[in-house]
């Protein structure tokens, strides 16, 4: 699987903690970040692949499933701590389930949003790998 968690560098101060994402840390450029929060309890998201775009996931603030299909094999990447993010390489289905009661999700994207780069039906992914 190309796709794979990373640990993001930690600051520990007695005034709390400090994470940052530079470009060391993840494979490409950032064009897009964007958040989910108030995702209510049972909702899913993602439901998706991208053609040329990849991710970086974080979860910023509580916890939640990442499901992700690559190449026909199905992984779950459980998130819970701000500094590890899950990197999301093009063609690869993702969906996000199991958000906890305030949890936010951070997504640091290689591209700016464009319709054509998703596929949304999971039949039409498989038969595009």
């Amino acid at each position: 699987m190309r796709s794979k968690l990373i640990d993001l560098p930690k600051i520990e101060d007695p005034r709390g903690n400090l994470s940052v994402i530079e470009k060391e840390v993840i494979p490409f450029s950032v064009k897009r970040v964007y958040f989910l929060y108030d995702v209510p309890s049972g909702a899913e998201r993602g439901g998706h692949s991208h053609k040329i775009q990849e991710e970086f996931i974080i979860p910023v603030s509580g916890s939640f499933d990442v499901i992700l299909n690559e190449n026909g094999k199905e992984e779950v990447f459980s998130l819970n701590k701000p500094n590890r993010g899950l990197y999301v390489a093009n063609n690869t289905w993702r969906e996000l389930r199991n958000f906890s009661s305030g949890a936010v999700c951070l997504v640091v994207s290689s591209g700016e949003f464009d319709e054509n780069d998703y596929i949304r039906d999971f039949d039409l992914f498989k038969k595009s790998l």
